[in-house]
């Protein structure tokens, strides 16, 4: 067993403790919202009728009210959200936009190859649709459309960006770029970084609180009822007709077609309880740059970046000259709780200041104001899952598995088609009829994935040699990832 770069070039422990001394466990992006992007919104109280009821104050949901009341402005709409308008994932991602439906071409060739070039166009399609609403719907969400970098950081990972590139050039995509060790340098100026492919068409960056903020707004003015501190409790309602209803503890909606937008949270829906497992994820955040710190790294052109390892990291710039670097640790705990104590790990807020100043050692001396976590909805397949139930008047979307910023839109485009029985290109998708295969009951989920996180790791530190169980688990379509 060999040893990662960031074992070999580990900074001193006290580089590690003084980057850390002033950070604040707090999400950045939302601390960074103004006041009036934040209103209090009240709790669902007495009975309310809806055409359309959504559960979940995400992306998801966010997008489904907005798509669903611009496409018919006469329907009455209400969303309903346990907590604030995006405190959960929507509003504590690194703020990455990928055209990708799939979690990544090689992990859609491997699932549905056959309709892999039409999930790409309709991907890049959507990413499109995002970039333009902030015109369309006169939003700021600070979206750059800068690209993004996939960087060596062991020999042997070289090989692969190679193999992609050529990939990209046999399919006539120019957008794609592969660059040695000096050029990929010149970019960002990482001694980790032994060469890098720049996808500069298929990935933008943007402000992910911003974005959860700006849907709500967009939503209220054009009708939705928006309430928070309102969490379902119940779905009741069976068969194909009458009203589905959702009970909170101080009210009901009563509505002709509900939407799930629950992402990582229990599902109302039973069936769906194995279908994902909470994976959390770890990021920091840094001050702001100097101009003598920026000129020493580059990164001119603000691509998002991240590395070919199992266990990978990402990072990308903020507007203000911040760095957010994350990934790595993806923590599984048994029974697939979500508690607000897994989000304080100082071995993994340590790890990671110890990974960036490995990647960026000219930085030394810089510190951290936040750290925070949040969990992933990790589903078997790596990508969104979406279906309908009680009779077609239930539609659902989860499972983004950590690279679903675009993709929410797409499913909730999806999941309007699904309620109205619409035939179209995305309804006739083999990826949208497909569901995953469930994760198994405890205690086999938590032998099982926690064998698999030892399996990557491993892998990390053997050339990138997946073992039997990493074979097996690729054979028969079973994943973990973050």
């Amino acid at each position: 067993m060999g040893t990662t770069v960031y074992e070999r070039r580990r900074p001193a422990a006290s580089v590690i403790d003084r980057s850390l001394a002033d950070s604040r466990r707090s999400v950045f992006w939302i601390d960074d919202l103004p006041d009036s992007a934040k209103p209090e919104r009240p709790r669902l109280e007495g009975a309310r009728t809806a055409d359309l009821a959504i559960v979940g104050g995400g992306y998801t949901g966010l997008w489904t009210a907005v798509l669903a009341k611009h496409a018919n402005p006469d329907q009455r709409v209400v969303l309903l959200e346990g907590r604030r308008i995006g405190w959960a994932a929507s509003g504590r991602n690194g703020g990455f936009c990928e055209a990708s439906l799939t979690h990544g071409r090689e992990n859609g060739l491997s699932r549905w190859p056959d309709e892999i070039d039409e999930l790409d166009r309709q991907g890049l399609a959507n990413l499109d649709a995002i970039e333009a609403a902030e015109a369309e719907f006169g939003m700021d969400f600070e979206f750059e459309r800068n690209g993004s970098l996939d960087v060596a950081v062991e020999p042997h990972q070289v090989e692969w960006l190679h193999e992609a590139a050529a990939d990209a050039a046999h399919r006539g995509d120019d957008s794609v770029r592969l660059l040695d060790e000096h050029q990929v340098r010149a970019e960002v100026d990482s001694p980790t970084y032994l060469a890098g492919v720049w996808n500069t068409r298929t990935s933008a960056i943007l402000h992910p609180a911003k974005l959860a903020a700006e849907l709500a707004r967009v939503a209220e003015e054009a009708g939705v009822e928006i309430f928070e501190r309102s969490p379902v409790r119940r779905l009741e309602g069976s068969g194909s007709s009458g009203p589905v209803t959702l009970r909170t503890e101080h009210g009901r909606v009563d509505a002709a077609r509900v939407v799930l937008a629950t992402n990582v949270f229990p599902s109302l829906l039973k069936r769906n309880r194995l279908m994902t497992v909470p994976v959390y994820d770890y990021v920091l955040m840094t001050e702001p740059l100097s101009a003598e710190q920026q000129r020493s790294i580059g990164w001119a052109n603000r691509q998002g970046i991240g590395d070919l390892a199992n266990q990978f990291h990402y990072s990308r710039m903020t507007r203000d000259g911040r760095i957010l670097y994350g990934g790595y640790d993806a923590i599984y705990h048994a029974g697939g709780r979500i508690r607000e104590r897994y989000e304080d790990r100082p071995e993994s807020y340590a790890k990671l200041a110890s990974h960036f100043f490995t990647t960026y050692p000219q930085l030394e001396g810089l510190r951290f104001t936040h750290r925070w976590a949040g969990a992933i909805d990790t589903s078997t397949q790596f990508t969104a899952f979406t279906g309908l139930a009680r009779g077609g008047r239930v539609a659902f979307a989860s499972g983004f598995t950590g690279l679903g910023v675009a993709s929410t839109r797409f499913m909730a485009r999806t999941m309007l088609d699904l309620l109205d029985g619409r035939d179209t290109e995305r309804t006739r998708l083999e990826m949208v009829r497909t569901r995953p295969l469930p994760f198994p009951p405890e205690p086999a989920a938590s032998v099982g994935i926690n064998l698999t996180r030892w399996s990557l790791d491993r892998a990390d530190h053997d050339l990138g040699r997946r073992n039997l169980l990493l074979k097996t688990l690729d054979a028969v379509g079973l994943g973990f990832d973050s």
